[in-house]
């Protein structure tokens, strides 16, 4: 691969420091091959025995890691969030990768499931073979995706059901150091500090980011949080509840939203605004380690019952200020925004078919999937860039080279000379190869078309390099 080529590879991966500059080589080699068939297995995208071998070993190489492969593009992600002037939105999620294996001792297990009933009538389950992975995905306010800014990957080597664990203990008195909710807390220290500047940062998270240690966490590294919460914490001083205190709050507004009912049709919601500065306090088991903490509330109920479709009700917990209907529909937009970190989840499990992968422990895999992370991102971030930026270069996303192939691939419809050619110009060309028809009335490319379009220009330019190799310039 020469310097036209592979040059968004260079970018993204030139923080990278592997144990040696031929593991530095491999990993380049691997993105632009895993990059130019997404979904396909590493004997196909490798084409030979000697690349594939090449490819396993790197994957099995101990003195290669998930945090090792993910280096470079942490530090291409702060490089990009540090040209971003308003917030930067964090967004948290955990996903699960299971696998079908004889001896899943090798992977681990992630979480066990009802299996039915034996011929007596009794209950079966059976544990999945697999890993979890948690992510921080760092986006703009306009739904950009940055870049990841922290990452955890573990396995469970015996699986004990919270039903069953709250018969024993109570979970609210164990320290959060021996749980697995540990990650919320470590990927917010990580991304914090990659990021640099803590108070510009928003860390957002469903229903299972509502941890007190997280809050207090938040405050001790000086960093944001937005959260929806499901726990009715004491408030005040002690004589009441949250929910006690926001049922006194009058309506202070509505907002007007587009939803989706059960069929998927277009559907309009309309929302009660309620918010209100209330003194929080920890767990009764942790008020000695942990302060009470002012903290802002927002419920935001829909009007009414829909007929199709479930009833809008958030209750979202922030440190934010909010003293205005403006600025609590500035909080509901954003936290709105977190589905972004899912649609990343499907892209690596739709797009490169993560859990299709065929390696055998959960190490091997942790490295497969941190390389599949970078390509899953920039499927995602051309994807939104089309949206976002389309009157950018596309200087910006895309090499001299790979401008130069799409106008030689993807004809213009429009045979009226362009002035200048925009980014959205060649992201719709890319979105071409993948299949998107480009007619009047379509709505943007999505991810499926633009990571088959991405595969195919980034096979053709492969071969165009060889091409060029074989036969002169």
């Amino acid at each position: 691969m020469d310097g036209t080529t592979d040059a968004w590879f260079d970018a993204e991966v030139a923080g990278c420091s592997l144990a040696d500059e031929r593991l530095n080589k491999r990993l380049r080699k691997l993105l632009a091959q895993l990059g130019s068939a997404m979904g396909q297995s590493i004997p196909l995208v490798c084409q030979d025995w000697t690349n594939a071998k090449a490819a396993y070993r790197f994957f099995a190489n101990d003195r290669v890691s998930e945090a090792d492969i993910l280096a470079g593009h942490f530090q291409s992600t702060r490089d990009r969030t540090a040209e971003i002037e308003r917030p930067v939105l964090v967004l948290h999620d955990t996903t699960e990768f299971s696998y079908r294996r004889e001896k899943p001792a090798a992977i681990g297990i992630t979480k066990a499931i009802n299996s039915g009933r034996d011929k007596a009538g009794r209950l079966r389950s059976h544990t999945v073979c697999g890993i979890l992975m948690h992510s921080s995905l760092a986006i703009t306010t306009k739904g950009l995706p940055l870049g990841l800014a922290a990452i955890k990957f573990w396995t469970r080597k015996k699986f004990k059901g919270t039903a069953a664990l709250k018969k024993k203990i109570n979970p609210t008195r164990v320290p959060i150091e021996k749980k697995e909710s540990v990650r919320w807390l470590e990927n917010l220290k990580q991304s914090t500090e990659l990021l640099g500047d803590a108070g510009r940062c928003v860390h957002i998270g469903d229903r299972e980011s509502d941890i007190y240690e997280l809050f207090c966490t938040a405050q001790e590294v000086g960093t944001h949080f937005l959260v929806r919460t499901c726990v009715d914490r004491l408030a005040g001083d002690s004589d009441h509840t949250i929910a006690d205190e926001m049922d006194e709050v009058a309506v202070k507004g509505l907002h007007r939203i587009e939803v989706r009912d059960n069929n998927g049709d277009p559907d309009e919601a309309i929302l009660e605004i309620r918010y209100r500065r209330i003194r929080v306090l920890p767990p009764i088991g942790k008020q000695k380690r942990y302060p009470a903490l002012t903290l802002t509330v927002i419920h935001a109920e829909e009007r009414g019952t829909p007929k199709n479709r479930k009833k809008v009700d958030w209750k979202l917990i922030t440190d934010l200020p909010v003293q205005s209907r403006k600025d609590a529909i500035e909080k509901l937009e954003w936290y709105a925004l977190r589905w972004k970190i899912e649609v990343f989840h499907k892209i690596l499990k739709s797009g490169c078919r993560a859990e299709e992968a065929k390696l055998r422990t959960a190490q091997r895999l942790a490295n497969l999937i941190a390389v599949y992370c970078i390509l899953s991102w920039r499927v995602f971030w051309m994807t939104m860039l089309n949206r976002s930026s389309p009157a950018a270069s596309p200087a910006l996303a895309l090499t001299e080279a790979e401008i130069d192939l799409l106008d030689h691939l993807v004809k213009d419809r429009d045979q009226k000379p362009l002035r200048r050619r925009t980014l959205s110009h060649y992201l719709t060309k890319i979105a071409r190869l993948g299949g998107y028809l480009a007619r009047a009335n379509d709505p943007p490319p999505g991810n499926t078309v633009m990571w088959r379009g991405m595969s195919r220009l980034t096979d053709i330019a492969l071969g165009a390099m060889v091409g060029v190799k074989l036969v002169g310039n």
